[in-house]
């Protein structure tokens, strides 16, 4: 500060008004938090920066316009001393001045656990700091969590367990309107879905009234029982293109397992897939994602897997298709 402040003649010097008021200031200055103190602090920290900027432009220069290199070294070393000094009387001037302004304290909501940064030992037992960093923490975790409520609240799962507790149990169950819908329009819809599938044959039978169950023949690959209550598919069933699906008395098999491995695992991946593709609201999206997914198989003895790229393990195919990108994968590929 005394680089940058000096004193003026003592011609130039005004006279102290009345009642001391250079006095007042001074006192001013000398106690805590003031105005007058946060200019001076702001000043010493200007001094500051100047002084070491002056220091990394005389590094940046070096010995320059010097005879010989003797007399260059000794004044290079002296003028950086002269301006490391400076640097030193800067920062100690800006330390004083930062003691004058004082440290101010921090309002939080504690309550009585602000009386805690009263503490003289603060260094000792620093409770004060680690309840505020727990305390913007917690604050931070209520954020969150309320941000992850939201969010779960809008992509509820149907098929969750909270809808199955007591209260659930003490509604009373309102059957939906989709499930009744007349015959013309189911036979409807299937027939659009066998037209967007060249190469998927769908037989409509109706062997106990208005209830529909789908022979689906998909090339030369599988057969398929889809049993439906109008337009929800309830079970499915795979099994060879070769094997039987009628029984003794000419009606469908629709409990028969297939006798072969990698037809059974197509069952059951077909089991998954019907309760994966629920849309109560428009049932017929529903059937025909289902149909489009059981498509997929129409190369299921010539697709290798996604993963390991081998077309047989453990003597079967790869015989899980993605749900939205009907890729082929093994069973334990694609865990």
């Amino acid at each position: 500060m005394s680089v940058f402040f000096k004193r003026l003649p003592k011609r130039h010097q005004r006279a102290p008004a009345a009642g001391g008021k250079a006095e007042k200031m001074a006192d001013v200055v000398n106690v805590g938090v003031n105005l007058d103190a946060f200019s001076h602090a702001i000043s010493g920290i200007q001094a500051l920066r100047s002084s070491v900027s002056r220091v990394f432009e005389f590094l940046k220069d070096g010995m320059k316009n010097r005879e010989t290199l003797e007399g260059r070294e000794k004044q290079f070393i002296s003028e950086f001393q002269e301006n490391l000094q400076a640097v030193n009387r800067d920062l100690n001037e800006l330390e004083r001045l930062s003691g004058l302004v004082g440290r101010p304290s921090e309002s939080h909501p504690l309550h009585n656990s602000g009386l805690l940064s009263l503490d003289p030992v603060q260094d000792k037992t620093p409770l004060y700091s680690q309840l505020l960093q727990a305390y913007k923490w917690s604050n931070k975790l209520q954020y969150h969590a309320s941000l992850a409520s939201s969010l779960l609240n809008q992509q509820s799962l149907k098929r969750s367990a909270n809808q199955m507790g007591a209260s659930a149990k003490r509604r009373p169950k309102v059957q939906p309107s989709t499930l009744v819908l007349p015959p013309q329009y189911v036979d409807d819809v299937i027939s659009r879905i066998g037209r967007l599938f060249p190469d998927m044959t769908i037989e409509l039978f109706r062997p106990n009234g208005t209830s529909a169950v789908l022979l689906v023949t998909l090339g030369k690959v599988l057969k398929a029982i889809v049993v439906m209550r109008s337009l929800f598919i309830d079970r499915t069933i795979v099994r060879g293109f070769n094997e039987n699906v009628y029984n003794e008395d000419g009606k469908l098999d629709i409990w028969t397992k297939s006798q072969y491995q990698v037809f059974q695992k197509v069952t059951d991946h077909a089991t998954t897939a019907l309760l994966h593709y629920q849309l109560p609201q428009m049932p017929d999206v529903v059937v025909r994602s289902f149909m489009t997914w059981l498509r997929s198989y129409i190369k299921l003895f010539q697709s290798s897997c996604q993963r390991c790229g081998r077309f047989l393990q453990d003597g079967l195919p790869p015989t899980w298709r993605d749900f939205r990108t009907l890729e082929a994968f093994h069973d334990t590929c694609r865990m």
